[in-house]
């Protein structure tokens, strides 16, 4: 993995290189300062985080954020010695508070897709998932994602999210529904009042094994990889995120992470985003 790692660095390095503009006060082309630099100075680092996107961020019983993402932020702040704050935002306003500055980095799931690079520059992926469909258990006949899509169903997805676009540019015969959380969506479909949801892979594994009355369809729609974003052109920040990257993914801190968020259910009943199904 490593290896891949270090292949999308260079890649990386080398695109940011061809497309560095004007920006100025993030560390662009322009001698600016970067957002790495404002963070040791200041001793601390802001996040933007959306809760709500199990078991990337989620709130605990106590109030706390926790999750894959929390714990990788927290690992980023160890790293620089600093304070870690974050700040939530609804999913689709995180990219404009980074722009504005409310925020140093967006940590929370986010897909890196075209459209968004025009907007904020990404580090190299620090996860691999892929958007599947969840149906009611009830329903015994659909076999893969394909068999939902036709006249009479409705499909829901979250708004902002990348599995909103791509089912809309998907799916040509079912009607689709937005939803502002994905647990909202899902229980609109245990109720009826939809066929199917479209959501990433690992959250949607996690609510149907936390609530149930429902079954994954295991082919992929679409495989994504996930990204921190900072601001765009901000390449000195990007540089330093990749070489964290580099050492933290498959070290002893990120596999204990991964293995407790992804691997075990330990942590199901002590956080505030289960929505008991009806």
């Amino acid at each position: 993995m490593k290896k891949v790692l270090l292949a999308f660095v260079l890649i990386l390095s080398v695109i940011l290189s061809a497309c560095g503009g004007t920006d100025s006060g993030n560390g662009s082309s322009d001698g600016g300062t970067s957002t790495i630099e404002k963070i040791k100075k200041n001793k601390k680092i802001v996040i933007g985080t959306a809760p709500g996107y199990a078991p990337f961020e989620m709130t605990d019983l106590k109030g706390n954020y926790v999750g894959y993402d929390i714990d990788t932020a927290k690992a980023i702040g160890k790293a620089l010695d600093v304070k870690v704050e974050f700040k939530e935002y609804s999913f689709d306003g995180l990219i404009a508070a980074l722009q504005v500055g409310e925020i140093d980095m967006i940590i929370s799931g986010m897909t890196i897709t075209g459209p968004r690079a025009l907007s904020v520059s990404f580090a190299n992926p620090y996860f691999k998932t892929k958007q599947v469909a969840l149906v009611p258990s009830t329903d015994t006949t659909t076999k893969v994602w394909t068999d939902l899509d036709k006249k009479g169903n409705k499909i829901a997805t979250v708004v902002g999210t990348t599995g909103q676009l791509i089912t809309k540019n998907t799916f040509k015969n079912a009607e689709i529904k937005d939803y502002k959380e994905m647990a909202a969506a899902a229980l609109a479909m245990i109720s009826g009042q939809i066929d199917g949801v479209v959501y990433d892979e690992s959250s949607v594994r996690v609510w149907n094994k936390q609530n149930g009355k429902s079954r994954v369809i295991d082919n992929q729609i679409s495989a994504e990889n996930l990204g921190i974003a900072v601001k765009h052109n901000d390449l000195k920040t990007v540089q330093w995120l990749n070489s964290f990257l580099y050492s933290y993914i498959d070290g002893p801190d990120e596999l204990k992470s991964r293995s407790y968020w992804f691997e075990s259910d330990e942590w199901y009943d002590n956080i505030n985003n289960k929505v008991e199904a009806e």
